[in-house]
């Protein structure tokens, strides 16, 4: 006989808990860790858990074009029937792919090195600003995540504050955020004030006999609360750091391939006469399969073989990756997957400000494309972070079937980042969904805990 769902469920995760050797219980971190999900399937935007119930999906940037999707599916089928082998040899689909590539990003872009993850080529990225500035010192945003290797998380005060700390070398900037940061939506120029932060950052670091290699940022932070940058914030910071003979590095890896439905980049949203020195990818630039690049200019990418020793990465650029790759190109190109994400983004954003009129608890909808962050407060005047209300909602939305997640310093920032394949009718569902909990069935704001909803 079949065991119920939840007895089903619940020994599942003591299965998973009791592998502490291969997964330690207290560094496992499951989405819904009091009642997780059991996902055994998925396509386009939709998850079925093992009782075939489906979740809509506003969580997964990874799955960029849609969980499963046929023509990825293909590609790397068809190209495992033929060879997948290190990057020692010559094959098309490595040519092919860095010139496909090339063709979204300014001239200036040239080099591409390719990669597993997005971890991989952010420290690739630090050694490339390194060996071309021969400076050390970079400078962050606050809440800042890069990844989890040792180099990363030394530049991740989301990472290393609850860790060894700030390293010496390491320099926090204030994050640009003109809803709850340092200058706000009425000072008069927050894009200069914010950008002077960076440069007395700089100017204190030169006292102390320090040298700047590098401003490293999310393009739109994530982890830091779906924050978007205010336009010409980048221009102003990276003439700052290149005056100190440091680069600007883009992390574009929650954020590329067409996210933010303006541009296919997301640094492109300050300006077209921004360009960024070094720029990493990873997670949609595979759909889910291990590949990710980093691209830089001539210069530093001569500089960082002028030391006579050679990257190489054994599965980085290899046929497999590289079909796939090409393909979600194709796909994005194909199904018009950047207006698309202007489009419903669009939508989404309009649905949710509606919701802020009607909500006292959202404070702020901020986004571009199907990059959107829902800014949930207790109070309009002190903008204070609701962040068990927040972790009560998405509770909640789980059990209506849709799978969202929250981030920020307060843990009250709902991040919409689906797959690219999110369309109107899911926005729809989602924010009509939202508006239910909300309002409780006495028609007051409803999100304390034991309220009608809860």
């Amino acid at each position: 006989m079949a065991l119920p769902f939840r007895v089903k469920s619940l020994q599942l995760l003591l299965r998973f808990i009791l592998l502490s050797d291969a997964c330690h219980s207290s560094s496992c971190k499951l989405f819904f860790s009091n009642d997780p999900v059991k996902i055994v399937k998925a396509k386009g935007q939709y998850m079925y858990d093992e009782n075939g119930r489906r979740y809509l999906d506003c969580i997964n940037n990874v799955a960029h074009v849609g969980h499963c999707h046929p023509d990825i599916v293909k590609a790397a089928h068809e190209q495992n029937q033929l060879l997948n082998t290190n990057s020692r040899y010559l094959h098309d689909n490595l040519v092919d792919y860095a010139e496909r590539l090339s063709k979204t990003l300014p001239e200036k872009l040239c080099i591409f090195y390719f990669l597993n993850s997005g971890s991989e080529a952010n420290d690739l990225a630090l050694r490339l600003a390194r060996q071309y500035t021969k400076h050390e010192d970079i400078i962050v945003l606050d809440h800042a995540y890069h990844g989890h290797l040792t180099s990363l998380i030394d530049i991740s005060p989301y990472k290393f504050r609850n860790l060894e700390g700030q390293k010496e070398w390491v320099h926090v900037a204030p994050v640009p955020d003109t809803y709850r940061g340092l200058y706000r939506e009425d000072h008069e120029d927050s894009v200069t004030a914010y950008a002077n932060e960076v440069k007395n950052i700089i100017e204190q670091a030169h006292k102390r006999g320090r040298k700047i290699a590098a401003f490293f940022v999310e393009s739109l932070p994530s982890v830091g609360g779906q924050i978007i940058p205010p336009a010409g914030y980048f221009q102003k910071v990276a003439e700052h750091v290149r005056k100190a003979g440091g680069v600007f590095i883009a992390d574009e890896i929650q954020v590329g391939f067409g996210r933010v439905g303006k541009h296919f980049w997301a640094f492109q949203l300050q300006g077209e006469d921004f360009i960024p020195d070094i720029v990493t990818m990873g997670k949609p630039i595979g759909n889910g399969h291990p590949i990710a690049c980093v691209a830089t200019t001539k210069e530093i990418a001569e500089a960082f073989a002028s030391t006579g020793v050679e990257y190489f990465n054994t599965f980085g650029g290899n046929p497999v990756s590289c079909a796939i790759g090409l393909a979600v190109l194709d796909v994005i190109e194909k199904e018009q997957l950047q207006a698309h994400a202007t489009e419903v983004g669009n939508f989404l954003m309009k649905l949710l400000k509606e919701q802020k009129i009607k909500h006292p608890i959202i404070g702020d909808v901020r986004g571009s494309g199907l990059f959107i962050g829902v800014d949930l407060i207790k109070d309009q005047a002190q903008r204070t972070p609701a962040t068990e209300e927040a972790e009560h909602l998405i509770t909640r939305l789980k059990e209506e079937y849709i799978l969202l997640s929250t981030d920020g310093p307060g843990r009250n920032v709902l991040k919409f980042k689906p797959p690219m394949c999110f369309n109107m009718e899911d926005a729809k569902f989602v924010v009509d969904t939202i508006d239910k909990l909300l309002t409780g069935n006495a028609g007051q704001n409803c999100l304390a805990e034991g309220c009608c909803q809860f």
